[in-house]
C-alpha cells in the first residue's frame, strides 16, 4: 500500500524512492509488526482474561503445567494481526507470491482459530474434530499447490532442488502438488505440535522464517542468485518483506508469551504460522532445507508418531510422553532449561541452513 504511495510521491520528490528498496521495507516491516504486537499485546491479554477465554491443561501431563490452567490462549490472533497489517503497509501488494503466502496464512489462523473457539469458548473438548480440520487445511494446501504450480513461468519454480549440490535441480513435474501440498500442511501441524511450553515454538518459527527470507531475497535477485548459483525465481525477493513481518510480529508475542507465559497463542497461532513457513519453503525451493532448519519441529512430530505406533503395535511407550518436550520435563528437566535447550538447536540447525547458500 504505502509502496504504491512512495512510488507516486516518488516521481516529485527523489526521497520517497528510497522506500522501493527491499531490505529498507524488510526492517520497516520488522519495526511495524513488532509495535503493533507490543502495543496490542496487552489489551488483548486484557480482554481474553476478561472473557475467560483460558488454556485447559491435561491432567496426566507435567504436574508443573497444572498452575498454566486459565492462562489466556488464542494469542495467535495477535501474530496474524501484526503480520497482515505490517505486510499490506511495506509489501507490493502486485506481488502474487505475497497474495499466496498471506492467504495460507490467515486460512490456517481461521481454521484454528475455529477450533481453538470451540475448545475455549463452547467448552467442546473435541475441538474443530481432527477430520475437519485436516480437511479444510487440506484444502488450502492443495488448492495453493495447484495454483502455484499452474501459474509457474519457468522451471526453477517446480523443480526441487538439493542443498549442498551445485545446479542440481531434480524435474518432478506434477509431483511438485503433492510435494508443496505435504510440505505445507505437514509443516503447520508439525509446529501446532510443538507449540506445548512457553515460547519453545515462536523462537524457533521466527528463526526459520527469518532464513527463509534470506533464500528469498537471494533468489529472488538475479546477481545474487547467479553467484550463489541458485536458481532465479522473479518475484521472491518481495517475501523478505513478509518474513520481516513474521520476525516482528513474532518477537513481540514472545515479550508476553516468554516463561512465565501471559498468553498462549492456541492453534490460531501455530496452525498458521506452521502453514506460513510451508509456503515459504515452496515458493522459495528450500523444501530440504526447511527439513533441516526446522529439525526442532521434525523431532516433536517424529517422536508423536513413533508413540503412537509403538503403543498400537506392541502396547508400550518409547517416551514418558510425547510430543518429546514433555519426555524431558517428566524426566526432570525444568521448563525453562527445556525450551532454550530447544532454542540453541534451533539456532545450530538455522545456521547449518543457511551455510548451504555457499556450500555448494
Amino acid at each position: 500500500m504505502l509502496v504504491w504511495l512512495a512510488q507516486l510521491l516518488g516521481q516529485h520528490f527523489t526521497f520517497f524512492n528510497v522506500f522501493q528498496y527491499l531490505t529498507l521495507r524488510a526492517i520497516l516491516g520488522v519495526l511495524t509488526a513488532l509495535g503493533i504486537a507490543l502495543w496490542l499485546g496487552p489489551k488483548m491479554i486484557r480482554s481474553l482474561s476478561l472473557h475467560q477465554i483460558g488454556q485447559a491443561v491435561r491432567d496426566d501431563g507435567p504436574k508443573s503445567h497444572l498452575s498454566k490452567s486459565g492462562t489466556p490462549t488464542m494469542g495467535g490472533a495477535l501474530i496474524l494481526v501484526a503480520i497482515a497489517i505490517a505486510t499490506l503497509l511495506w509489501s507490493d501488494l502486485s506481488n502474487r507470491y505475497v497474495w499466496v503466502v498471506l492467504i495460507i496464512t490467515l486460512s490456517f489462523g481461521a481454521v484454528g482459530w475455529v477450533d481453538d473457539y470451540r475448545k475455549v469458548v463452547q467448552k467442546n473438548s473435541r475441538g474443530l474434530p481432527a477430520r475437519w480440520k485436516y480437511f479444510w487445511q487440506s484444502l488450502v494446501g492443495i488448492v495453493a499447490a495447484i495454483y502455484l504450480y499452474a501459474s509457474a513461468s519457468s522451471p526453477s519454480e517446480t523443480q526441487l532442488l538439493l542443498p549442498f549440490f551445485k545446479n542440481v535441480q531434480v524435474e518432478i513435474g506434477v509431483l511438485y502438488i503433492a510435494l508443496a501440498y505435504f510440505v505445507i500442511v505437514g509443516t503447520s501441524n508439525a509446529v501446532n505440535l510443538t507449540d506445548g511450553l512457553d515460547g519453545l515454538a515462536i523462537l524457533p518459527t521466527i528463526l526459520v522464517g527469518a532464513a527463509l527470507g534470506v533464500f528469498a531475497y537471494v533468489t529472488g535477485n538475479v546477481k545474487f542468485a547467479s553467484y550463489l548459483q541458485f536458481p532465479y525465481i522473479a518475484g521472491t525477493g518481495e517475501l523478505i518483506v513478509l518474513c520481516g513481518a513474521l520476525f516482528g510480529a513474532g518477537l513481540g508475542f514472545l515479550w508476553f508469551n516468554t516463561y512465565p507465559a501471559q498468553v498462549f497463542m492456541g492453534d490460531v497461532g501455530a496452525l498458521a504460522l506452521g502453514g506460513t513457513l510451508g509456503a515459504l519453503a515452496v515458493i522459495t525451493r528450500q523444501e530440504i532445507v526447511l527439513f533441516i532448519m526446522g529439525g526442532v519441529f521434525v523431532m516433536e512430530t517424529v517422536s508423536v508418531i513413533l508413540q503412537v505406533a509403538s503403543f498400537k503395535l506392541t502396547g508400550r511407550r518409547i517416551f514418558r510422553m510425547a510430543p518429546i518436550h514433555h519426555h524431558f520435563e517428566l524426566k526432570g528437566w525444568a521448563e525453562p532449561k527445556v525450551i532454550v535447550r530447544f532454542w540453541i538447536i534451533t539456532v545450530v540447525l538455522v545456521l547449518l541452513g543457511l551455510a548451504t547458500l555457499k556450500l555448494r
